[in-house]
């Protein structure tokens, strides 16, 4: 493999980092009390003593915000994981289904599919991932029959170490990061560039997301507040009222 520099690192960070930034933003744009409200769980705020609008709004918006968030850098990721591959090995960007990266590094055969964190998984997620390995290396041996191909789920940070589940290796942190690039160091290198205008571009979001918070308040107060005080049978019957469960129900 050839280590990959760290200007040519910089200057793709320094290229992408705006597109997940501004991403990050168009999560804020038409944004609604309803949908942040309908998406999380109102018995947590009420266990939280979540008794202040401005409070209860900060909170689930955050939350809101958080997970969207993750999705969004996730992208960026995988952009980054692909290009550090194609500078060291490479390597592409997979056209097989539940698989991003494929490249070949001493006489092996890598098909990758790249998760942000390490949380990614349920039982059924994970058989579906494993189905879509079985698939994309059976298309792989039509064609080249005598290939050493080694499925790979690549987390992007984690602590635990490589493993073989047998149909597949699980690798995560410095070591996906060194699988694909050749250093043990680039986990490391890729932090630093990151940084790359994030003062500028979350003070503007902040800014927008202040307004957001306000806006939600004052329409959450009208909504579900009697003198002040959160409405809690209200605001449960919003986000959770549903009966009669069946049209012909009595």
């Amino acid at each position: 493999m050839q280590v990959i520099s760290t200007e040519a690192l910089k200057t793709f960070v320094n290229e992408n980092i705006d597109e997940f930034h501004n991403n990050k933003a168009r999560i804020l744009t038409g944004i609604q009390l309803k949908k942040v409200l309908l998406s999380k769980n109102p018995y947590l705020f009420k266990a939280k003593n979540l008794n202040s609008a401005n409070d209860l709004i900060n909170d689930v918006l955050s939350a809101y915000l958080y997970s969207s968030e993750e999705k969004v850098f996730g992208d960026f990721l995988e952009k980054l994981a692909i290009f550090v591959s194609e500078s060291s090995c490479g390597g592409r960007k997979s056209s097989a289904t539940g698989v991003d990266l494929e490249f070949e590094d001493d006489g092996k055969y890598y098909l990758v599919s790249i998760k942000s964190g390490p949380n990614w998984s349920n039982s059924s997620s994970m058989a579906r991932q494993i189905e879509n390995f079985r698939k994309a290396v059976t298309v792989r041996r039509q064609n080249y029959p005598n290939d050493n191909i080694i499925p790979v789920i690549g987390i992007c940070y984690g602590k635990k170490k490589p493993v073989d589940k047998g149909t597949h290796k699980v690798v995560m942190g410095q070591s996906f990061w060194h699988l694909i690039s050749g250093d043990t160091g680039l986990y490391k290198q890729i932090i630093e560039p990151l940084g790359y205008k994030a003062r500028e571009h979350n003070e503007e979001f902040i800014q927008e997301k202040s307004r957001i918070v306000n806006l939600f308040t004052q329409e959450f107060v009208e909504k579900f507040c009697d003198n002040g005080n959160i409405n809690w049978d209200k605001l449960v019957e919003f986000n959770s009222g549903n009966y009669p469960t069946t049209p012909d129900a009595n």
